[in-house]
């Protein structure tokens, strides 16, 4: 049998650094952490969330508005139509019985054909009085709802504002602090070994923003498992400048006094 060809290994080669370096990636990455905590509260404000619901509900409530006014219109133009048509029929009313009691109308059958149009007069003016009346409730209902709607559009638009308000306030200080870490990690990163920050940097994309970790009572600062005794041993053995990484989460593992070794 043939032996099977050796697999060469894809571990990375060891990087070099000064202790102090990676002490001083440590604080680089304080500061990245904290930067990705600020970015993070600023795209989630609660006033965001409330803001966009806000704006749906006032969506609505500018269709509820909108349809309330149309309804209304609407309203109103049957409202002047059926009173126009009271009118009509009641100074119809008027001028027939004014020219009965003049006595203008002499002819029996003219009177009494008049008689019968008033009494067809009344009961049109009963049926149109009716109507006139079931317009104006509905057209009242209709202006109540109209107002209703309209009040919570225009609390709505002021709790918008409010809210806005607030928001930019804290966007405002979140920026402020931003700015503040990004100067502050100029001087702190100056200095580090180029090859040690491409590995940082690719580790904190990869590992949810945390590149490096400090070695800490033996538990490793970036997965928070304790580093065991035989891995413990060959980290003591290690050297100063060698950067060693977690067997676990392979971060940055950054030996401190208090690593426990």
């Amino acid at each position: 049998m043939h032996r099977p060809l050796a697999v060469p290994s894809l571990k990375e080669p060891t990087l070099k650094a000064d202790p102090s370096a990676q002490l001083k990636l440590l604080d680089v990455q304080e500061l990245d952490a904290r930067a990705d905590q600020l970015r993070h509260q600023r795209t989630h404000l609660p006033e965001l969330a409330e803001i966009a619901e806000l704006k749906q509900q006032r969506a609505a409530l500018d269709d509820r508005v909108r349809d309330a006014r149309i309804l209304v219109d609407d309203l109103t133009v049957e409202q002047t139509k059926v009173d126009a048509d009271v009118e009509q029929v009641k100074a119809r009313r008027t001028r027939d019985r004014d020219r009965m009691d003049q006595g203008l109308i002499t002819n029996p059958k003219d009177l009494e054909r008049m008689q019968q149009e008033l009494v067809s007069l009344e009961r049109r003016i009963t049926t149109l009085e009716d109507e006139e009346l079931e317009v104006m409730e509905r057209l009242e209902a209709a202006q109540m709802e109209f107002d209703r709607a309209t009040s919570e559009l225009a609390e709505t638009d002021a709790r918008l504002a409010a809210l806005a308000s607030a928001r930019d306030q804290k966007l405002a200080a979140l920026d402020e602090e931003l700015a503040s870490v990004a100067a502050e990690r100029v001087p702190t990163a100056e200095g580090l070994p180029a090859d040690l920050v491409a590995l940082y940097d690719r580790l904190r994309e990869q590992k949810g923003g945390v590149g490096a970790a400090a070695l800490r009572a033996r538990a490793c600062g970036g997965c928070r498992l304790t580093v065991d005794n035989a891995e413990i041993a060959v980290i003591r053995a290690a050297a100063d400048d060698e950067v060693i990484r977690c067997e676990e989460c392979q971060r940055i593992l950054v030996r401190t006094p208090e690593s426990g070794l």
